[in-house]
């Protein structure tokens, strides 16, 4: 929903840290987490099949009722989280992109004693409340916020992406596709560069907009002007995620970036090593 309505964004928005781009994106993250948070639930008890909620007719609704000259109104502070992201395409073109989580930093703190494995906690975003569309019911699976992501594009390449991070979650991946597909930004730049989050994201529960102190102050005032409400990160600050993410174009090269705000690398093994790591 987030990428949908930066598709419609009108002429001009023309580079990637811009004023315009960085609100434009920040404006359709609060609107997609306002229908997020309203419809989705267990796919059996779904209103409407969630594929609708990328409907043309639906986005463009999105689109029209975003502000570009002024901030909407935010405030949905959550839980914090604990998440890692991981990708990997081999030389045939198999792709995974994959997310491991036990949700809260540690889970639900039960550690199954046979296998020393901790217990994850998504039932935490069950809700006690009648007729919520988290509520806690038998038999129904609770939200959670893991969005490992693969993109196909036309020429052929594939790409593998993610983060950890909760709700910052398809917020830096919005970034790190637009500035990847419609910047034409290497890897490299699209992981490192100055990125932002906006509301909860884990170990956090401010609601603020959240942007490292790497974008120029002429910037950070227009956000300002235009009614956000900012706080400043450090210059690599991990509250925005540990991104990552991998190509491989159609004449076979590969190449993948991991973020220097975590912990994470980039490896690359040929086929030689990969068979004798399998043996």
């Amino acid at each position: 929903m987030i990428l949908g309505q930066f598709a419609r964004r009108p002429a001009g928005i023309a580079t990637s840290e811009d004023t315009d781009t960085v609100h434009c994106l920040v404006e359709a993250t609060k609107q997609a987490f306002k229908l997020r948070d309203r419809e989705i639930r267990d796919p059996d008890r779904m209103v409407f099949p969630a594929q609708e909620l990328l409907g043309d007719d639906r986005l463009d609704s999105m689109s029209r009722a975003m502000d570009l000259s002024q901030a909407a109104p935010w405030g949905n502070a959550g839980d914090p989280a604990d998440t890692t992201w991981f990708g990997a395409i081999d030389a045939a073109g198999r792709s995974v992109s994959c997310i491991q989580s036990i949700y809260h930093e540690f889970g639900s703190g039960l550690v199954l004693p046979a296998t020393g494995l901790c217990w994850q906690n998504r039932g935490a975003s069950f809700s006690l409340q009648p007729d919520h569309p988290q509520e806690l019911k038998p038999r129904t699976l609770p939200f959670h916020t893991l969005c490992p992501s693969m993109a196909h594009f036309d020429d052929g390449r594939r790409m593998v992406f993610g983060t950890m991070g909760g709700d910052g979650q398809p917020q830096t991946q919005a970034i790190l596709f637009t500035r990847y597909a419609d910047y034409q930004q290497s890897l490299g730049q699209a992981v490192s560069a100055p990125r932002w989050v906006l509301g909860r994201t884990w170990g956090d529960r401010s609601d603020n907009l959240k942007l490292e102190s790497r974008f120029n102050q002429d910037l950070l005032t227009e956000l300002q002007q235009r009614g956000h409400d900012l706080a400043l990160l450090d210059e690599f600050d991990e509250t925005v995620g540990h991104a990552g993410a991998i190509v491989r174009h159609t004449y076979g090269r590969i190449e993948g970036a991991a973020d220097p705000r975590g912990d994470g690398a980039a490896v690359g093994a040929d086929e030689d090593r990969i068979e004798r790591l399998d043996d």
